[in-house]
């Protein structure tokens, strides 16, 4: 928001040296960005927050002002003399969208007579970088910038039938806004229609058929109330952004409409003569009253930690705009004022003291009362999972919700429905991708196409040892019901399948040390059917690991093969065990044994690794995989060796050799007898 230092003397008598001036309002927050000389004017560039719409205009950063430097704010009278027929005579008004419009109000002038603008106005304008166009349009530019309430004026003579209608656009509907570009219109837009055809986008921006021009002479002054949702979503399909729809996203002052109105009228008499109709019509739904709120003012202490007086705090509170309702020794209760939606809480109030007050005049040492918080268990879970996979060489990745269609027909495993349509695509998730990513329009159900994406970019610039995981929500359709949206794991690694694995297991065995995924097979289309499994926790299906097949690395336009794993969280919360766990270091030496087994060709590695775990005895520390070796001619067409370690410690004593090899026996007896496993020397 850029003001004028010109402009603001109109309301509050600014005797002070700017740089204080910007100083103080940076402290009470609206941060000064910078400024700069235009003219005999100074343009100062302040950042407004979200909720602070009363302040996109120069009489609300004139109201901070004046209660920054406790200085009285003079408002424009806004009392505009009337001379013509009563309104309701030339025009009418009606709202078939009430949920897209709260309010319209339309007043109307006739003979005004067009023509430049006087160069005080003019140059206020240049000022704040807004262009001069002639003295009715600059005059609706003008209030918007004083007050923060859009405006729009109509060339009454070519609006058809004498009246303006409110309603939703219709399903392929065109219209030629006044930037002379025609946009498609569609189902859940305003616009303002007269008659025959739309005239105006509602809240966005005029048309180009009603807009004000050298031969108007008759004017309807437009002001309204719009809903906020509906401007952002048409704006944001449109790509279609305006001073207008920046400050309808962020509500306007429901009691400034009418005052806006009229102050708008009053320029234009001034400025291009004419003859104003008397009264107004104003249809749409009554202001709601502000709803009090009081203020403890015991409160202020604990909260702030200093301590600030009754009076100074009632100061305050009335000076922005608060109607007093009582106060006593305890407490103060005010309504607030209509353009401060933001002030519905006892602490709001409170911020509103402290920030006036100064934040600067609380000590950075001040006792304030803490209370301490904890995490959920669900966010615990999530910190050890993010500790073991950076640990493991993983960086954290955050990619976008919305992917192109094709990315949800290469993989998803949690359903097999069509994934939800975005009304509106997301352009440019990376800045090189072949995809025609202003087609990423479908929620994805699915982490790894997005994690693919990111790592493809990592080789195009040379990054190709990329090791990412992310952890976020997918979106899973229903019949009849929102989404079902389960926090997921994905993870891509330049590792082979055994490496992730070994990974995975170790985020179990962090997260609940008695507990091991179990393995079985799968049939993922992007993963290789040999080096791909489904995971399981405690008998819950968790997620899939795989390498992924050459075709699947070509489609994602891969250089090098990957390794990935797509997992839900959910069964990672219901085993942790998130007290600390001690386990005593046990000071005498392990004894490993290799283990050479011929077997059947269909015995899986989990299978395996469950006789030997039972078999072995309570000495047994760790069992690890080595490799896997085929030999058609020695050992059969349908065998396979699986080369294997078995590790033995006791917490007693040192093991003997003689006693390892006992339980080594043991496994090859018990491997056997399962799997009819032969024990190569």
């Amino acid at each position: 928001m850029i003001v004028s230092w010109n402009w603001l003397k109109d309301y509050v008598e600014l005797k002070m040296d700017p740089v204080e001036v910007e100083q103080r309002l940076m402290m009470a927050g609206l941060n000064h960005e910078g400024s700069e000389t235009v003219g005999d004017d100074r343009a100062i560039d302040l950042e407004v927050t979200s909720n602070r719409p009363d302040c996109l205009g120069h009489l609300g950063v004139a109201r901070e002002i004046g209660v920054l430097f406790d200085l009285p704010l003079q408002l424009p009278a806004a009392q505009p003399a009337a001379s013509g027929p009563a309104v309701e005579e030339t025009v009418g008004v009606r709202i078939d969208c009430p949920d897209l419009c709260y309010r319209y109000t339309a007043r109307v002038i006739r003979n005004v007579t067009i023509g430049p603008s006087p160069e005080w106005l003019a140059d206020r304008l240049r000022t704040i970088g807004i262009a001069v166009i002639n003295n009715v349009v600059d005059v609706s530019n003008y209030v918007l910038m004083e007050c923060g309430q859009p405006l729009h004026t109509f060339d009454l003579g070519r609006l058809a039938g004498g009246q303006i209608i409110v309603r939703e656009a219709r399903q392929g509907e065109k219209f030629e806004a006044i930037d002379h570009n025609t946009y498609d219109l569609a189902p859940g837009m305003c616009v303002i229609a007269d008659a025959n055809r739309p005239v105006a986008l509602g809240g966005v921006m005029g048309g180009a058929e009603t807009e004000v021009a050298e031969t108007t002479t008759d004017l309807l002054i437009e002001a309204a109330e719009f809903a906020p949702i509906s401007i952002r979503r048409t704006a944001r399909q449109l790509n279609l952004h305006s001073p207008s729809s920046y400050r309808f996203e962020r509500t306007v002052d429901p009691a400034g409409v009418d005052w806006a109105s009229r102050r708008c009228c009053e320029l234009i008499l001034e400025l291009a003569g004419g003859e104003l109709a008397d009264g107004v019509v104003d249809v749409g739904t009554p202001i709601a009253a502000p709803q009090p709120v009081v203020l403890r003012l015991g409160q202020v202490e604990r909260i702030l930690g200093i301590t600030i007086s009754a009076a100074e705090v009632q100061r305050i509170l009335t000076t922005l705009g608060n109607e007093p309702v009582r106060a006593d020794e305890t407490s103060v209760e005010v309504i607030p004022p209509t353009w401060r939606r933001d002030l519905t809480r006892e602490i709001d109030l409170i911020e509103e003291v402290a920030r006036i007050h100064g934040y600067d005049e609380i000590p950075e040492d001040v006792a304030v009362p803490m209370w301490p918080s904890s995490h959920t268990d669900a966010e615990r879970v999530l910190s050890k999972l993010r500790r073991v996979l950076t640990a493991a060489g993983f960086d954290e990745a955050i990619t976008a919700s919305l992917c192109p269609p094709e990315w949800g027909q290469r993989f998803s495993p949690w359903t097999d429905r069509e994934p939800i349509a975005a009304s509106m695509p997301m352009k440019g998730i990376l800045a090189d991708a072949p995809n025609d990513l202003g087609q990423a329009d479908r929620v994805r159900q699915s982490l790894l196409p997005s994690l693919l994406e990111a790592r493809r970019y990592n080789e195009s610039v040379g990054n190709s040892r990329c090791e990412l995981f992310e952890t976020a929500k997918v979106y899973l359709p229903r019949d009849g019901e929102l989404p079902v949206e389960p926090w997921t794991l994905a993870l891509v690694t330049s590792h082979d399948f055994y490496h992730l694995k070994g990974v995975l297991e170790q985020l179990v065995a962090t997260l609940a040390p008695n507990v091991a995924p179990e393995v079985k097979p799968t049939a993922q289309p992007l993963l290789d059917a040999d080096r791909s499994a489904e995971l399981t926790l405690g008998n819950q299906p968790w997620g899939f690991v795989g390498e992924l097949s050459p075709e699947a690395a070509k489609q994602f336009g891969l250089r090098s093969g990957a390794t990935v794993a797509e997992l839900r969280i959910a069964p990672l919360e219901e085993i942790a065990v998130l007290i600390p766990q001690y386990q005593p270091q046990i000071p005498y030496p392990a004894i490993d044994r290799d283990l050479n087994l011929v077997v059947d060709e269909r015995l899986r590695w989990s299978e395996l690794r469950a006789t030997v775990e039972s078999s072995a005895g309570e000495f047994l520390e760790a069992v690890e995989y080595k490799e896997t070796y085929r030999d058609a001619q020695r050992d059969g067409a349908d065998k396979k060796r699986l080369l294997l370690s078995v590790v033995f410690r006791s917490h007693q004593g040192t093991l003997t050799n003689e006693e390892a090899d006992q339980m080594r026996d043991r496994i090859v007896a018990a491997c056997e007898a399962a799997h009819g496993a032969k024990l190569l020397a």
